[in-house]
């Protein structure tokens, strides 16, 4: 594991474990992550921070077979993209290979250590 931060985002991915996730809204109502400092729907520079709502909803998903090196302890695994309101994550399904995923699916998101390398990784619970 890394000492190494990336700014806001680890500040996102710190609120998250924690269980304080958030997201940036506009005065137009867009929701954007990662943060920003303009809506890129809109160019709005009034953002507003919004608690992210506790369950999302699977959008797309792929069990990943052949990994980069940085997982490679962690496959097979599944990738998913969940809607959480207006924004959507990109995270690990843990301890599956995608035969009990589903499109729809109810998930919530948490932040847990890759098999691989102990990097800290966006991960979503059924």
């Amino acid at each position: 594991m890394t000492d190494a931060r990336d700014g806001s985002y680890d500040e996102f991915i710190d609120a998250l474990e924690s269980g304080d996730g958030y997201y940036y809204e506009c005065s137009n109502g867009h929701g954007t992550l990662p943060p920003r400092r303009v809506c890129p729907h809109c160019g709005d520079r009034e953002l507003e921070t919004v608690a992210l709502p506790a369950t999302g909803e699977v959008a797309t998903y792929t069990t990943v077979a052949v990994p980069t090196p940085q997982f490679e302890d962690d496959a097979p695994y599944v990738t998913a993209i969940a809607t959480f309101g207006p924004v959507r994550l990109t995270g690990i399904i843990p301890d599956t290979s995608g035969e009990n995923v589903a499109i729809g699916q109810d998930v919530t998101a948490a932040v847990e250590p890759t098999e691989t390398t102990d990097e800290r990784t966006i991960t979503f619970r059924r």
